[in-house]
This record gives C-alpha cells, structure tokens and sequence, in this order.
C-alpha cells in the first residue's frame, strides 16, 4: 500500500501540470485534451500483454519492473520543448502505467483474504485515492513557486521511494499461476483486455470516468479562470474524506455487497460536480472537495472489489488490467472530447455536461440492482 503510494504521488503530481505547461509550450486545446488522451491510449495497448503474463509469472520481478520503467520515463519530459515529442513521450509513460497498475493491483489482491476482499482493497485503494488527491496539489504548488525541471525531479525522488519500498516486499503468487505455463495458454488481445465476468462494474468505471476527466484535466485552468486562489483545498478536502470514508465502505462492500454502496458513492459524486461547477470561493471549492472525498474516495475502490470479487484467482491480472483501463480510458476520452469542445464553452457549463456520464452509471447501478432483487426473491421464496 506504501509503496503503491508512492507510485501514484510519482506520477499523480504531473497530472495537473502537465496541461498548462504543454500549453506554454504552445499547444493549443486539442493538444492539451491529448496530453490525457495519448497517455490513456498506452496505459490501454499495454494492459492485455501484462494481464496476459500475470496469468503465468510471479508477481515480483513484473512490480519492480514496471517502477523502474516509471522513474526513467519520468526524467524525459524536461527534455523535450517540442509538442510533438512531449505528446511521444506521454504516450509511452502511458504503456509503463498500464504495466504498473495492472501488475500492483493484481499483487495486493493476491495478498488479501477472500473473506475481506472490500476492506483489504479498501485499504490498498487508498494509496491510490490519497496519492490522486494530494499529489496533484502538492504538483500545483510547486508549478507555481518553482521551476517545471523542480517538479519533476521531486516526482523522481519520490518514485526512487516507491522502487525502494516494492523491493522490500515478499509477494505471494497464487498455486494455480506458479503451476501454468505459458505453453498452455493461448493469447488474444481481447481475450486479455476484456475479463467478461467483471464487465459490468468495469463499464461503471468507464462512464464516471468519462465525467471525472474533465475535472482532471482542466481544474488548475478553472481556478485560473475564476479567481480562486486556493484550489488546492478541492485536492486537501478530497483527500482527508476519502480516508476517513474508506474503511467504512469497505466493511459495507463485505457485509452488504456493491450495489447500495455505489449507488450512494455515485449519487454524492454527482452533487460534487454540479458544486464545484458552481464554484466562485474558495469555501464552495472545499465543500466540493468534501463530496468527491465521500463519494468519489470510495467509489473508485468500491468498483474495484466488485470486479475482482467476480473473477477468478488466475484472471485476476487481466480482470485489474480491464479495470484500470477502464479509469484510463475514461479519463482519456473525457480529456480529448471535452477539450475541444472547451474552446467553445465555459469550464462550469463543461463539467455539469461531463457529468452526464456519472448520472448514467447511477441509472445502469439501480436498474442493476433491481434486476438482483427479481432473481433473488424467486429462490428465497423456492427455498
């Protein structure tokens, strides 16, 4: 979880930064809106070959590979004063994410007890939530008081942190993967992109990415446009909801199942949007913060229990890597779509639009969950 951690503070300071600093390179909208797109694009072409390997390797030497890749990727981007190679150069940080991700996710699942599958991704998922969250922040403020070249060997350090922490670690690879050979199995691209026990939840995640990308995207440029000096406190608020939140959804996942519990998260969600669209202080801007922490904070990890509780041990590699393609390509899509449509638009207009997406996944959840109830009450009433 530590050193998962790390990883996602690494890589999630950029992501704000990125934008506007392509954009005092020269890009222009459409460029921007690629900045998240061609990233997600790698992070999907790549997770269907990792997935395929999880199927077969130990867990291990895959982790610290994909760190690695990570860090000498990181140290590219000040290289680069070009758009076009700068967009190169995200497109393959995007395949090493694909290989991390995919291989992380898998590894801690691997450790957790079945009986505590919600509380123990739960908890790992708050590497991921946390590092979101404050890292971006923490990426903003240093964009503004010191130089890009700063920033990214500060994202460096703590990704030399995160090689450090994953190598102290004794993973456990399950029997059935250690026993397969890659002889036995046969690989297709769809095949290991798609775990089609796990799509419907997987497809959850997609949509709300759809939504939530355009904040990812276009936040910083947001609080330029509205004078909000402070827009840190979305990131700060989020962060310390969410982890108080956490373990609470967790047990409810183990007690209670995912249909209630993403309902909810999604509905809160939602309202955080329409606030933050809203948005002209600083105060709205933490209330904003507030709800993305209570309903975003778990509905991220809430999504990933309910696919992995789905799956099978030996595809859980493929069934993570559909997962976090899910979010990548989400977010990638949001930011290419919506970026060219924000050149026509005002950022508040945009995110109330965007978040059409969210309040789908809440119709497909409840429709979801009405249909296990019909299926439910015939056999209880058999039984």
């Amino acid at each position: 979880m530590v050193g998962n951690l790390f990883i996602f503070m690494s890589f999630q300071m950029l992501i704000p930064t990125l934008p506007p600093y392509i954009k005092s390179i020269g890009a222009s909208g459409t460029e921007i809106g690629l900045v998240t797109a061609l990233f997600s694009i790698g992070a999907v072409l790549s997770r269907p070959f990792i997935g395929f390997m999880l199927e077969y390797k130990a867990r291990g030497p895959l982790v610290l590979i994909g760190a690695v890749m990570l860090l000498l990727i990181t140290f590219l981007y000040p290289l680069s004063q070009v758009v076009v190679i700068f967009l190169a150069i995200r497109l393959i940080h995007g395949l090493a994410w694909g290989w991390s991700t995919t291989v992380n996710g898998t590894a801690a699942v691997d450790l957790v007890p079945n009986s505590r599958l919600g509380e123990g991704m739960g908890y790992f998922g708050l590497s991921i939530t946390i590092g979101m969250i404050i890292a971006p922040s923490l990426g903003i403020f240093l964009f503004q008081v010191t130089s890009f070249d700063n920033l990214i060997y500060i994202s460096g350090a703590l990704g030399v942190i995160a090689l450090v922490l994953l190598g102290t670690i004794k993973y456990n690879t399950p029997n059935q993967v250690l026993t397969t050979k890659k002889e036995d199995l046969k690989f297709t691209y769809l095949g290991s992109l798609v775990e089609k026990s796990g799509w419907f939840p997987a497809m959850l995640t997609l949509l709300i990415n759809l939504g939530y990308g355009t904040i990812v995207t276009f936040i910083v440029i947001f609080g330029d446009e509205r004078g909000i000096d402070q827009i840190f406190l979305f990131y700060l608020c989020n962060a310390i909801l969410a982890s108080l939140s956490r373990p609470v959804a967790g047990k409810w996942f183990d007690q209670k199942g995912p249909v209630g519990l993403v309902i909810l998260t999604i509905s809160i969600t939602i309202m955080g949007m329409w606030v933050l669209s809203f948005a002209h202080s600083n105060i709205m801007i933490a209330i904003a913060g507030v709800l993305f922490g209570i309903g975003f904070g778990s509905l991220i990890p809430t999504l990933q229990s309910w696919t992995l509780s789905l799956t099978p041990p030996n595809r859980r590699g493929v069934a993570n890597g559909m997962f976090f393609s899910s979010i990548d390509l989400g977010i990638g899509l949001s930011g290419l779509v919506f970026g060219v449509l924000a050149q026509f638009i005002d950022l508040g207009t945009l995110f109330r639009i965007s978040s059409g997406f969210i309040v789908l996944a809440l119709i497909l959840t409840i429709v979801k969950g009405r249909q296990t109830k019909e299926v439910q009450q015939p056999k209880e009433a058999l039984s």
